[in-house]
């Protein structure tokens, strides 16, 4: 579902996540509490209108940056790691980044098919026999293709709390699977979009089991690790109790009463959206991303950007990614954005003009949704400003 959104002095975006984005009300010029602070950090210009979005919308802190192939181009830095107090934020932060772990997933799985571990069309009845003889024939049609693209006919949740209660992490995801494919499907495998969490989380299940170490072991291995990517971790940042990394903040602006790891999502829903990381740790996927989309030397082979990038079914969803035709872009660009209802991420990718810009915020909701795309509308205006010999 298309959602109304801001218009920037170059182009208009569109979040298309619905399960993220709303109709929202007009920005009230919160401030951040007792203390209104905006020390800035990195390119001048990108922290310049950072400090001017996050003053407008009371945001505590963003981040942006400007990716290429070759890299992260410039990257920028803006407020208070927590609101009512005057620690910046700094360069080398750690930033949540919600459901755009999806996209890393969904890489994850490449590796995995480029090695014949999997295919695309593997069906959840392959890989667990012990429950398929109970499937009735439509849900034994679901195949990865359909859970990464968010077609297999899924909800969009499950009761996480619930099943997070006993059990390792890989056993609470079996139970996941099994209460998935327990009722009927809400629509046949690939007939329907429906935005499903719990898809995700099935496939970690899925290489899980395949390849017998954990979804976090693998991802590191196969996807971060190759792309020195050394930031990254699962669940909320910082150390409980300290202000040592980006506080987390509710959609009003209120810094949430702890933080730490334990302040996220279950662990049982690592696949659909538990990675943090530095901005420039993340600028390394999106640039890798934008190399193998054009053909360079990357992680996965060409074929595999491509079979990523392409909506399987129709639509404007691939495995991993939005997908949607933008004048500013040359044409498809891709786009994600994450939300745990305490951080924000918004990243857009254009491969056929070479570039990329991505936004955090430590902060959920509508509000930061439209701090973060006002961010994201500057900083490809930027760009553009930069690199003049590209027409838009």
């Amino acid at each position: 579902m298309k959602t109304p959104t801001s218009v920037t002095s170059i182009v208009t975006l569109i979040c298309l996540t619905s399960t993220i984005c709303a109709d929202s009300h007009s920005e009230t010029g919160r401030s951040m509490g007792e203390v209104e602070v905006y020390p800035m950090a990195g390119d001048k210009e990108i922290a310049g209108f950072l400090k001017l979005i996050a003053r407008k919308h009371g945001v505590p802190a963003i981040a942006g940056a400007i990716v290429t192939s070759k890299g992260l181009e410039s990257v920028g830095v803006v407020g208070v790691r927590k609101s009512g107090t005057d620690v910046p934020v700094t360069l080398s932060d750690k930033w949540h980044l919600g459901s755009d772990t999806k996209a890393m997933t969904a890489a994850l799985v490449g590796r995995l098919v480029e090695r014949g571990r999997l295919k695309w069309d593997t069906t959840v009845a392959q890989v667990f026999p012990d429950i398929a003889s109970d499937l009735n024939p439509v849900v034994k049609e679901v195949t990865v293709r359909h859970l990464l693209s968010h077609r297999a006919g899924l909800p969009a949740n499950l009761k996480w709390g619930s099943i997070s209660q006993e059990g390792a992490v890989q056993e609470q995801r079996l139970r996941a699977v099994e209460q998935a494919f327990s009722k009927p499907l809400e629509h046949r495998p690939g007939s329907e979009y429906l935005y499903s969490n719990l898809g995700y989380v099935v496939v970690g299940a899925i290489v899980e089991k395949v390849v017998e170490k954990s979804w976090e072991r693998l991802i590191q291995g196969e996807v971060f690790d190759p792309l020195k990517m050394k930031s990254v971790g699962f669940g909320g940042t910082g150390t409980p109790g300290k202000i040592d990394q980006p506080w987390p903040h509710t959609s009003d602006g209120k810094p949430v009463r702890i933080n730490g790891p334990s302040m996220d999502n279950p662990p049982v829903m690592g696949p659909a959206g538990r990675v943090h990381c530095s901005i420039q740790d993340w600028a390394k996927f999106a640039a890798d991303h934008l190399r193998g989309t054009r053909g360079k030397p990357a992680l996965l082979k060409p074929g595999t950007y491509k079979t990523l990038n392409t909506p399987p079914f129709g639509g404007d969803y691939s495995l991993g990614w939005s997908v949607v035709e933008r004048e500013w872009g040359g044409g498809n660009v891709l786009h994600h954005v994450g939300d745990n209802t305490m951080n924000k991420a918004n990243l857009w990718i254009a491969p056929e003009r070479d570039f990329a810009v991505l936004v955090c915020i430590n902060q959920g909701g509508d509000v930061a949704f439209k701090a973060s795309d006002e961010a994201v509308g500057e900083l490809i205006r930027l760009y553009f400003m930069r690199n003049p010999a590209f027409k838009h």
